[in-house]
């Protein structure tokens, strides 16, 4: 993305509008720090706006009333057209947030794509409509749309957690009002213009980019039926709470603390070469990364070393890059909130092998060195709290039962992998893990299946039937006898 990046409107209902405010969001390159794009905040009145027309659409629109398959059809071009653009989304989204050009492509822009996609075929096979045989006599079972969805996405990976929330929100008849993060709002101009030459009928979606407070207010909104979150534990307890005051629904993807386990019988490349990614990917900034690595004591230096030279190995630069494996953090909040981890960590008693500040060469951005911990207990606050960014801690364990408990002792419970020459022995490991998704000797996340978290990771589920099912209400209607 060269050149500043300016957007005067907002996009409510499928058309430019001009913002009531005049407070304006400034998107500044993590790698320059220099502003790269203007777009409006949002303010209430946009909010208020923004429903009153999600509302009127879903009340008395063609949308909800549509036949699934041009809801497809819809939702099929919008997927064409993210695909048709995808190098451009993770250009700007690179820019945005300084996620590697590289994992930009495949994660940002063709994983959301592939998120559309999985949503179309899971719509399809999903029974809408059965009979049953009830106690009382037939009954006809209905799943109908739920409503206005206010659908509120983080700044890490926009376009993906994007589309895990519309795209089955809008094959189930839904209208959405989109909010996308202060910190990467420009992506979701894109998004917005590739619905609009999709075909989307008009008061189906709105974007509004705002911060914190107008996001309380959407949450809060008494014209929204259901509330989609990602963020962190914090904003989605107090989600929660807002919400509750008109009982709206909610789903809740918050973060995680996850454990990659290597049993004693693990090759040790392999080990590395698919934790490494899993941790460190997107510079860090990912709820599912791997960020405790449990390792046998036993093998405990030899493992050290191969790890922490994996990470040392690890080309940090320019987002835009292609050769770059890491990039800047989002914000100088996020790098001082991770080098006061590091600071924290030190202090604890663990020790540094790979990293531990910002890399030579790079004194402008907000860049962190891929850092790897030693000597980490399961109590210390590195290894508990969710640090978002390239810090991993690397914990020993006696014997497979201590694995075990230490990877359930958090708070979290979202992903996890182990890793072991013995697929079976993997998979009764991944089912004595509390963790919401789970890997055996791979890392992936696959929009066919349930995805959310256990404990702090969350509440409800995104991706796959369930996640579909999360915005239709079920509906009972008795028939009579022979019916």
């Amino acid at each position: 993305m060269t050149g500043l990046v300016e957007h005067g409107q907002l996009f409510i209902g499928g058309e430019l509008t001009d913002p009531v405010g005049k407070d304006v969001i400034e998107v500044i390159s993590p790698h320059t720090e220099e502003v790269i794009g203007r777009v409006p905040h949002a303010c209430r009145e946009d909010v208020d706006g923004a429903v009153a027309v999600a509302r009127r659409a879903f009340d008395e629109g063609p949308w909800p009333r549509a036949t699934l398959e041009e809801r497809i059809e819809v939702v099929n071009r919008i997927k064409d057209g993210i695909a048709a653009r995808h190098e451009e989304i993770a250009r700007v989204i690179s820019s945005e947030n300084g996620s590697p050009y590289s994992w930009s492509v495949l994660a940002q822009a063709l994983g959301a794509m592939m998120v559309w996609d999985a949503a179309i075929k899971v719509a399809q096979g999903y029974p809408h409509e059965e009979r049953r045989d009830g106690v009382l006599g037939p009954i006809l079972v209905r799943r109908e749309p739920v409503g206005v969805v206010a659908a509120v996405v983080p700044w890490n990976v926009p376009q993906f957690v994007a589309a895990a929330k519309l795209a089955p929100a809008l094959l189930a008849g839904c209208t959405v009002v989109l909010k996308p993060s202060p910190e990467s709002p420009l992506d979701a101009y894109l998004l917005g213009e590739i619905a609009r030459d999709a075909g989307l009928p008009e008061g189906v979606l709105s974007i509004l980019p705002a911060g914190r407070e107008v996001s309380e207010y959407l949450v809060g909104h008494p014209g929204v039926d259901k509330v989609s979150f990602t963020g962190s534990v914090a904003a989605g307890k107090r989600v929660m709470e807002v919400a509750a005051r008109h009982l709206t629904r909610v789903t809740l993807e918050l973060g995680g603390k996850s454990a990659a386990v290597v049993l004693p019988d693990a090759d040790v490349q392999a080990a590395v070469s698919g934790i490494v990614p899993a941790a460190w990917m997107n510079n860090g900034q990912a709820c599912v990364a791997q960020t405790r690595i449990l390792v046998p004591r036993t093998r405990y230096d030899e493992y050290a070393d191969a790890f922490a030279a994996a990470a040392s190995a690890l080309k940090v630069g320019d987002p835009l890059d292609p050769a770059t494996q890491v990039g800047p953090l989002v914000a100088r909040r996020q790098q001082q909130r991770n080098l006061d981890y590091i600071r924290i960590g030190q202090e604890e008693g663990a020790k540094v092998l790979t990293g531990g500040g910002r890399p030579a060469g790079l004194e402008r951005g907000w860049y962190v060195e891929p850092t790897l911990f030693g000597d980490v207990h399961n109590s210390m606050r590195i290894a508990r709290e969710e640090i978002f960014g390239p810090v991993i801690c690397l914990l020993p364990y006696g014997d497979e039962q201590e694995a075990l408990k230490i990877a359930n002792d958090s708070d979290y419970g979202l992903s996890g992998s182990v890793w072991t020459a013995d697929v079976e022995h993997g998979i009764e490991v991944a089912r004595q893990v509390r963790t919401g998704t789970y890997s055996v000797n791979t890392f992936s996340l696959d929009m066919l299946g349930p995805f959310g978290g256990y404990k702090n990771s969350g509440l409800g589920r995104e991706f796959g039937p369930e996640g579909y099912g999360e915005y239709l209400e079920h509906k009972m209607i008795h028939l009579p006898a022979g019916a």
